[in-house]
């Protein structure tokens, strides 16, 4: 008896692990906004019958996040034959000028996406490099994602020389010295108040010292 339940056991491991019986046969993708349902499927890569107990979700997730503007992916997967991948797509911060167009920039600084016109609304980031690994572009957009809607609505341009030295061009041809990331909350703070100041240049680089000219 023992030895029958045995052989069963190893039999229906065998089907559900080295046939098509308990095969992929649905791939289902949630969380698209700007790409298709399609080219995530091509990008997941997952023949039809894969074994589904033999599926590395890890491999196929990894597929999908090659895919320049995703920027996480999960896949499941629920017998007998059905996987699911749920994708988070980029979402843009900034802009800046590339030769075919416009390059999308995210929150982690990485261009991921050409469009012919900037979206209304996207700061310019003008940097010397634009790259995720780039300290300059990381503070830039870390201070840009710090502001309050109602400042970044605001900004047009962000430039920077250096991580402390961020600048900020605003409506009305002022500009903000933003300086470093540090206590970004309480700058924000600070020149909520300045701005309702007439002035050019708002400089919260010092926030306990802030000056208006």
């Amino acid at each position: 008896m023992v030895l029958l339940v045995v052989l069963v056991l190893l039999a229906l491991g065998y089907v559900g692990l080295f046939t098509s019986v308990l095969g992929v046969r649905t791939v289902e993708v949630a969380g698209t906004k700007t790409i298709t349902a399609e080219e995530v499927r091509a990008a997941a890569a997952i023949p039809d019958g894969h074994p589904i107990l033999r599926l590395s979700s890890s491999g196929v997730a990894a597929r999908v996040k090659a895919l320049p503007v995703v920027e996480s992916a999960e896949v499941d997967w629920s017998l007998p034959s059905t996987v699911t991948i749920s994708v988070v797509e980029r979402t843009p911060v900034a802009v800046f000028p590339a030769e075919d167009g416009t390059k999308l920039v995210d929150r982690t600084g990485t261009p991921y996406a050409t469009v012919p016109a900037a979206p209304p609304g996207l700061p310019l980031l003008k940097l010397a490099r634009i790259a995720p690994d780039d300290p300059t572009t990381l503070a830039a957009v870390g201070v840009l994602t710090a502001l309050p809607e109602k400042l970044r609505v605001d900004v047009q341009v962000i430039s920077a020389e250096s991580p402390g030295d961020i600048r900020l061009a605003l409506s009305g041809d002022r500009e903000v010295r933003w300086g470093g990331t540090a206590d970004s909350p309480r700058k924000a703070e600070v020149l909520l108040v300045l701005l309702t100041r007439q002035g050019s240049t708002y400089n919260v680089s010092s926030p306990d010292l802030p000056t208006v000219s």
